[in-house]
């Protein structure tokens, strides 16, 4: 199951249209502006034709909405951490209202504070969340972070421990999974390089979260070596997380496990067009689809086995 992130310019189903155009399966989307703190609230005209396009389309329970970059519910700081827990009552209830199934954000930054206090405020938070949205069948999804400087969700161990504690605080685990980000694993340090490596990862997912708990992947390649703590993303197989083949590669595990075939898996890579007029989400699409029946290596630019290196567009991470 794969799609994107994509624009809701214009109009929120906009983006479902564009979705179901490139062939995809699924989409993530804001749904509001994710750079701003006020929110209107959702027009009834706009739920309406969000769920029809679902409905028409077949995609329900598969949609996936990511969360404002503003929230940070491990802050020490009151006032930011009171407005990002209003902030993310909000963009609850908007996946609510619009039957989204999923809402993924990065877990928080503890910024001036240890990782314990960054840690305690997320779970005092997601106490206050969950009792305001008592009965909502909306799943938060801790996203894997890179972990540098004080944010929190780096090693998988760490994000069991915020989904423990979260479930024991509030007595909802169901409203709690992951997203994982195959670029964040890897700069995390996480080894995706080859096809046994990423299996390894995998299972090392599956001991400490369980990935029965996976709701979303984020489908990425890096820019930036392993471990190197540096969220950039790159075009499937023009990265570091490909040491080989896309055939030899983590990609390869991922999209390949039982256990993984109806999770959304969503391509957050660069955007724009190919030389040839093709989109870039086209172009890595096919490469991920690929992976699912291929027998020979899949050549990649990276590799110096592909006819020819492609326009890049400036990654958004």
């Amino acid at each position: 199951m794969f799609g994107s992130h994509l624009s809701i310019s214009g109009n929120l189903s906009n983006a479902l249209r564009e979705a179901e155009a490139l062939g995809m399966d699924t989409v993530q989307v804001f749904t509001k502006n994710q750079q701003q703190w006020k929110v209107p609230p959702l027009p009834e005209d706009t739920i309406k034709e969000w769920k029809s396009e679902v409905a028409r389309l077949g995609w329900q329970g598969r949609a996936v909405s990511h969360a404002s970059y503003l929230i940070n519910l491990a802050s020490p700081n009151d006032e930011l951490w009171q407005k990002s827990i209003d902030l993310m009552r909000v963009e609850i209830e908007r996946c609510e209202a619009l039957e989204i199934p999923f809402l993924v954000h990065h877990p928080g930054s503890s910024t001036t504070s240890p990782t314990a206090d960054g840690i305690a405020r997320i779970v005092k938070a997601y106490k206050t969340l969950f009792k305001d949205t008592k009965g909502f069948k909306t799943i938060s999804c801790l996203e894997n972070t890179v972990g540098s400087g004080q944010n929190l969700g780096g090693p998988f161990e760490q994000l069991a421990q915020l989904r423990t504690l979260i479930s024991d605080a509030t007595g909802q685990p169901a409203r709690v999974g992951f997203c994982i980000d195959s670029c964040h694993a890897h700069a995390y340090g996480y080894d995706l390089s080859t096809l046994k490596a990423g299996e390894a990862t995998l299972a090392e997912l599956d001991r400490t979260c369980g990935l029965k708990n996976v709701k979303a992947l984020h489908i990425n390649d890096s820019k930036d070596k392993r471990a190197s703590k540096r969220d950039r993303h790159e075009h499937i197989g023009e990265g570091t997380i490909c040491a080989k083949s896309l055939s030899d590669s983590g990609f390869a595990a991922i999209v390949r496990h039982p256990a993984l075939q109806n999770v959304p898996k969503i391509l957050e890579t660069p955007k724009g067009d190919n030389p040839a007029g093709t989109s870039f989400d086209s172009v890595n699409l096919g490469k991920l689809r690929k992976l699912l029946v291929a027998k020979q290596p899949i050549k990649t630019r990276r590799g110096q086995s592909n006819a020819a290196r492609t326009r890049r567009a400036p990654a958004k991470t």
